[in-house]
């Protein structure tokens, strides 16, 4: 910042200049210019920066955070069981089926394309439909 100031005029509504006022206290500003010139900055601040996390308040941010932290690890916790789930019904089936590897491998690329094409929306209905020979519509 320069060392010699720049006067300038600037209109604010009353009910403005009310609640600047009761703000100088609290921001530690001994003037309105002050509190002006440092609200301009943060502004200018924010709008010029992609990381906007400098100018949200502490407390909202650590919410924030702690709520994704509680998501993420209820996330991880239901995929884990879910794999164990699955882990397990798959011993179970490969007890039961005698499967070459050659149709396993013809299997596991059906399912990938099957999950890339359906973005994940797997139905029972469609697989048991598959193997039946109907065709599924499209």
């Amino acid at each position: 910042m320069k060392n010699n100031k720049e006067r300038t005029a600037v209109w604010l509504y009353p009910e403005t200049m009310e609640r600047l006022d009761g703000w100088l206290i609290q921001d530690n500003c001994k003037s309105r210019s002050e509190f002006i010139e440092k609200a301009l900055c943060f502004y200018m601040g924010y709008l010029g920066t992609e990381d906007t996390s400098s100018y949200l308040s502490k407390a909202l941010l650590s919410s924030m955070e702690g709520t994704l932290q509680k998501t993420e690890n209820r996330v991880a916790s239901n995929l884990f069981r879910l794999s164990v789930e699955i882990s397990m019904m798959m011993h179970l089936l490969a007890t039961t089926l005698e499967v070459t590897d050659e149709e396993l491998h013809r299997l596991r690329g059906r399912c990938v394309a099957e999950v890339k094409k359906t973005k994940g929306k797997i139905r029972l209905d469609d697989a048991v439909d598959f193997q039946n020979g109907i065709e599924a519509e499209e």
